[in-house]
């Protein structure tokens, strides 16, 4: 079972998380229930909360959004259910049908998407859910909140009679209207409603003259309300009649209540039900609001220490970012490791460097997981679970008990004393100070070892050097410190472990103004040793600053290396890949012009003898050769190359539509371009070449489009189109 007393809370300022949190309720029994939030008593619940808080925080993203679960209280209907005789009214059984409906329609949609909401469906099927009372209520109550007709017999002859006397009542009173308007007996308004009956508004000099009840009169006594003798025998008749409605929807509303009486305890589960998912609203709108995630959790329920672990990485103090964020400030986050081989964090330096957040962050954090809430952490961090966790944070002096701070901080070490053990998280803030810095130093120190060999897992912060050495010799304990920078002084909000911290005491002062005179005097008050020993702690923080900064320089470089070099890699491959085909296309060309060649042998031979035979015989002879030189390929080496060929034809008209795609863009520019010059017109004799050649001919003759064209060598005829003036 775990135990979180409430003082740890305080300290963690847990309340003020569930403040914040409460605040995104959308009903007042979920924001009850946020305030009383509590760690789980048991490792099994914590596990299957964060789950379905999970899901229920990815829904805000997706598509199948989970449906509105508001509704109204039903406390004091369950109440008056426990009580005989009574009777609930409209209102209530409104109330009740509300609660009713949006509890199955919840139920239904997480059975729609049970693939997607495991864990929210899972837990939707403990409600024993029936709709035999929103059936019962559809019956009697309609969607305004009033008794239907058809609710009882009774109920529906009476108000058919009430339609029947107002028809009588609204004819007699237009009757009366008209007959004493025609006199001139009315005021301008003529009519108006008096008690809820509607009345003639009689000039005050013609009171006499109409026959009626007089049932008021305007404020200056102009006019005289009066009713109808008419109307009035059937304004009784109607005041019986509604009476009787009324006692008849008391009756429906008394056998309504005795009919749902039985289902209060069914009732109060689905209001248990919908305030739960209320909780869970507000939890997942607050992990939205604060990044929050679930890590990886490794602690198991048989208690084994071996699978503990924190490991934090860029965790953040919820309340430290929301606020941030809101004056549009940076955060910074830390990231902290406590594993069994280094179970104890010893956090040391100057103040204002973030010592107590890192602390209450990792504090509160665990606070925050073990009561079901997603926490501000990358995903690959790592929590476990722990029965108790400690802490002694701020100035603990006792008021009510006369107690001093340090009085106040031996109690609670005492009680620290008892309770650690290898399940047990405790943090402690500015440890071993509120007494004489050696002797209280020294029992720090005690109760530090006293904690190491019970196996608790703990951080502490403190200015204490023996506390420092003592984090450096044993084996599972490590030294940690806030990072400054040693030239300006000023916090860098960065968790170094491995090393104790200076807490740049003199340097600190130098820097407020204190006269180094004054600094100097200090200095030799104290032990020469204790302030070498710190400016050595100084002097090592600033190597490791410019170490830290040459080793992020060095591997951004590396990085930087490594991918010119597969860059270069992928180029000489892709170089390469292109040598190799332009090689096969030359020899494949130089092997054609070759046959080319041999063809052109032929034809030249039977261009001189004309000998058909010949030439076909010789031309197999050819073929033959050169099937002979062809390789038979083998299936697989066949399949292979058409693939290769397949994938060639791909990329060649790849490039082909490329080309395309040019010439259309090319073409398109044309036409914006202005027309040709009108071209030369050609005749015989003139010196001409061909538009994308170089050679230069004479033309012979000219028929037709073609030119037959002397290039002294030979003669060929070209299309007039094709030729240019040169």
């Amino acid at each position: 079972m775990i135990k979180i007393d409430k003082k740890t809370l305080e300290d963690l300022e847990f309340p003020t998380v569930l403040n914040q949190m409460s605040e995104l309720c959308v009903t007042e029994p979920g924001r009850e229930q946020v305030l009383s939030i509590k760690p789980f008593q048991e490792f099994s619940e914590i596990e299957p909360e964060l789950l379905r808080l999970k899901e229920f925080t990815v829904s805000f993203e997706g598509d199948n959004k989970i449906p509105n679960h508001g509704f109204d209280p039903i406390f004091r209907e369950l109440k008056l259910f426990s009580i005989e005789n009574s009777t609930l009214e409209i209102s209530g059984f409104r109330k009740i049908l509300s609660i009713s409906e949006t509890t199955r329609i919840l139920l239904k949609f997480f059975k729609k998407y049970e693939e997607f909401y495991i864990h929210l469906n899972a837990f939707s099927e403990e409600v024993n859910y029936t709709s035999i009372i929103s059936d019962e209520i559809n019956k009697k109550v309609n969607k305004y909140g009033e008794i239907k007709d058809e609710a009882s017999i009774e109920l529906g002859t009476i108000r058919r009679r009430l339609n029947v006397v107002k028809g009588k009542i609204n004819s007699s009173f237009t009757k009366a209207l008209s007959q004493y308007s025609q006199n001139d007996y009315l005021d301008d308004i003529r009519e108006s409603v008096v008690e809820n009956r509607r009345v003639l508004a009689v000039k005050a000099m013609h009171r006499k003259k109409v026959k009626g009840a007089v049932l008021g009169s305007s404020k200056t006594g102009s006019i005289v309300y009066i009713e109808p003798q008419e109307t009035l025998e059937f304004a009784n008749e109607l005041s019986n009649l509604l009476y009787e409605e009324g006692e008849e929807i008391k009756r429906i509303l008394k056998t309504l209540t005795e009919f749902a009486r039985p289902y209060a305890e069914l009732l109060a589960s689905y209001q248990e039900y919908l305030t739960t998912m209320d909780v869970l609203y507000a939890k997942a709108k607050y992990a939205l609001k604060i990044n929050g995630v679930l890590p990886i959790l490794t602690y198991k329920a048989d208690g084994n220490n071996s699978e503990k672990k924190i490991s934090l990485l860029e965790a953040y103090h919820p309340l430290l970012l929301i606020s941030n964020n809101k004056r549009k400030q940076k955060t910074y986050p830390q990231s902290i490791e406590l594993i069994p081989e280094k179970r104890i964090i010893v956090i040391s330096g100057p103040n204002a460097g973030g010592k107590s957040i890192t602390l209450k962050t990792v504090g509160l954090l665990q606070v925050m997981l073990q009561s079901g809430m997603l926490i501000p952490v990358k995903p690959q961090s790592e929590v476990s679970y722990f029965k108790r966790i400690l802490t002694d944070i701020g100035d603990n002096q006792s008021i009510e008990n006369h107690l001093s701070t340090y009085s106040y901080r031996l109690k609670k070490m005492n009680y620290f004393l008892k309770k650690c053990n290898k399940n047990t998280l405790f943090l402690i803030d500015e440890f071993g100070t509120g007494s004489d810095p050696e002797l209280g130093g020294a029992l720090a120190e005690t109760f530090l070892e006293v904690f190491y060999e019970r196996n608790a897992f703990g951080i502490i912060t403190t200015h204490y050097t023996n506390l420092k050495l003592l984090a450096n010799e044993l084996p599972h304990a490590i030294n940690a410190n806030m990072q400054f920078d040693s030239r300006s002084l000023e916090p860098l909000y960065k968790l170094h472990l491995g090393e104790a911290g200076s807490s740049y005491t003199f340097e600190v002062a130098q820097k407020n103004g204190i006269p180094y005179s004054l600094i100097n005097k200090a200095k030799k008050k104290i032990e020469r040793g204790k302030v070498r020993f710190d400016k050595t702690i100084a002097n090592l923080q600033k190597e490791r600053s410019n170490l830290r900064k040459t080793s992020e320089s060095l591997k951004s470089e590396e990085q930087k290396a490594r991918i010119e070099s597969k860059q270069l890699e992928e180029i000489n491959a892709r170089v390469q890949e292109k040598l190799e085909s332009y090689q096969e296309l030359f020899d494949a060309n130089q092997k054609l012009i070759s046959l080319g060649r041999k063809v052109d042998s032929l034809a030249e031979k039977y261009f001189n003898n004309k000998n058909k035979k010949q030439l076909i015989d010789e031309f197999m002879k050819l073929v033959m050769i050169e099937n002979s030189k062809r390789k038979k390929l083998a299936p697989k080496v066949k399949k292979a190359v058409k693939a290769k060929k397949q994938k060639v034809i791909k990329e060649v008209a790849k490039k082909v539509e490329v080309i395309r795609e040019r010439k259309k863009i090319e073409k398109e520019e044309a036409r914006k371009l202005p027309p040709p010059k009108p071209k030369v017109t050609l005749k015989i004799g003139d010196r001409v070449r061909m538009i994308d050649g170089r050679a230069i001919g004479t033309i012979d003759t000219i028929e037709k489009n073609k030119a037959f064209v002397n290039y002294g060598t030979f003669t060929t005829n070209v299309s007039l189109s094709e030729l240019e003036k040169v």
